[in-house]
């Protein structure tokens, strides 16, 4: 994987419901602040926290890509930037949540087999 194909592989393991997919695309002891406020240390804690939230209000979700860019840091590192329009959120009382706009960032680290999340931030835009 390059870096470039880091945000598809996000998307698709995010619309997928795929928490292990997720948490792959992690530093073994990588972080996550993810879209609903969760701190995760490593691997292990992101898979928990996108477990809770693919279980959760991003049950049915999916992610439509918009803008972004990757910003090559070193031969090793990158700076990953990336839109999504998040649709299919669902409040606790079960009503969908309108769409909202989310921004992915991450700073990626070649590792012996492909590019992961050394820090990753999932936010909504305001």
């Amino acid at each position: 994987m390059t870096p470039e194909d880091f945000s598809p592989a996000f998307a698709f393991a995010f619309g997928d419901r795929n928490p292990r997919a997720l948490a792959e695309l992690i530093a073994a002891d990588g972080t996550v602040h993810s879209l609903t406020g969760i701190w995760a240390e490593g691997r292990d804690q992101a898979e928990a926290a996108f477990a809770a939230e693919t279980a959760g209000i991003f049950a049915h979700a999916r992610l439509v890509t918009g803008r972004g860019s990757v910003l090559p840091l070193s031969p090793e590192h990158a700076l990953l930037r990336q839109r999504f329009v998040v649709t299919g959120a669902i409040e606790e009382n079960g009503a969908e949540l309108p769409r909202f706009g989310a921004m992915l960032v991450a700073l990626l680290a070649r590792d012996a087999l492909s590019w992961r999340a050394v820090s990753l931030t999932f936010t909504m835009l305001g």
